[in-house]
């Protein structure tokens, strides 16, 4: 069987990339980096025909795996083809979300030393908080204090902002948000990423979140307002006895 990997535009592989998505049924944190050029993309073959994918890093993080992928009836060749990936593509590192099988049985097999980078939240069940004396609502032109689409004001003052990040594989969206510092540990932080939750399930999309692991702040601000933890971003320097080779 013959091998190859070879670097092509992105446009070549957005549909083996869907197959990805389908796959991981879940959340990609990092589902657009490779359609906004931060990445290269590749094509792995097996004696000519498509095998899967891979996407590496140019800026930010150069030379990390973002993604890498092989179609199910190729499955078998998945670690010869990364092989040959990280050859081709001369990538070091390489990170995964530990809620995605694939890459993360990659990071095991390839990587060493991994790294939590975000602690990845899915929706999780209904809340009823209450904000006494607040209004959530879209932002205004004349409005100050946190920034984001939607506010919370209490008494006039713009108290907390947040909003929905939509460049994620679909149906899923990003929450985030920011309190005012004077007005943290009063409930609105939890208040708002249940309202913007809220907005999600209106709009028919899947709420998801992300922090850092060293917040606790807003860990726990995510899982008040009704998030669940999902799994984390992990990252890792790939082998040396790996390096270069096919």
């Amino acid at each position: 069987m013959r091998v190859d990997v070879r670097p092509v535009e992105v446009e070549v592989i957005e549909p083996l990339r869907d197959l990805f998505r389908a796959e991981a049924d879940c959340q990609i944190v990092r589902d657009s980096i490779l359609p906004r050029g931060l990445a290269d993309a590749y094509l792995a073959t097996c004696d000519g025909e498509a095998a899967g994918y891979g996407g590496v890093w140019n800026e930010h993080f150069p030379n990390r795996v973002v993604e890498f992928h092989t179609i199910e009836q190729y499955r078998e060749t998945h670690s010869a083809l990364f092989r040959a990936f990280i050859a081709s593509s001369g990538a070091r590192d390489l990170e995964a979300q530990t809620n995605m099988p694939g890459m993360l049985g990659l990071l095991e097999e390839f990587g060493s030393g991994p790294v939590e980078e975000h602690i990845l939240f899915k929706d999780g069940p209904s809340t009823r908080l209450e904000c006494p004396g607040g209004q959530f609502r879209r932002r205004r032109t004349e409005d100050e204090g946190p920034e984001g689409e939607w506010v919370v004001e209490v008494e006039g003052e713009v108290v907390a902002g947040g909003g929905v990040l939509t460049h994620y594989n679909p149906p899923y969206r990003d929450i985030y948000m920011e309190v005012d510092v004077s007005w943290r540990r009063a409930g609105i932080g939890c208040f708002i990423v249940q309202e913007l939750r809220r907005v999600c399930h209106d709009r028919g999309w899947v709420p998801a979140a992300r922090c850092d692991p060293g917040n606790v702040g807003s860990r726990r601000t995510l899982e008040r307002g009704g998030m669940v933890e999902c799994g984390r971003l992990l990252a890792a320097r790939i082998r040396p006895e790996y390096l270069g080779q096919v």
